[in-house]
């Protein structure tokens, strides 16, 4: 895994549920996995609905990987720790 700095979004719609727990889980997943190599930026569509269409969001919560390039994303509350690593190109999923 690169060394590089990680620059990701959280798009959310205020202090809803699945907000704060894709937050809670994203952070964990942060400081597991990019501890001291990540920006992490919330984006509240509540407050900035102007700003979902630059990052073509549709669904929220989304996490938007900016950096390293190419742009993924991932929907949802992130409790599915698989998706997340490999939505985000953490890791790869084991064929097993």
């Amino acid at each position: 895994m690169s060394e590089d700095m990680w620059e990701l979004r959280l798009y959310v719609a205020g202090q809803t549920v699945k907000s704060m727990t894709a937050l809670a889980n994203l952070k964990t997943y942060c400081e597991k996995h990019l501890k001291g190599r990540y920006r992490l930026e919330i984006i509240d569509l509540l407050q900035h609905p102007q700003l979902a269409e630059g990052d073509q969001i549709l669904a929220i919560p989304t996490l938007v990987r900016k950096m390293p390039a190419p742009i993924r994303r991932v929907i949802g509350d992130l409790s599915n720790h698989e998706r997340v690593l490999v939505g985000l190109d953490l890791r790869s999923i084991d064929p097993s």
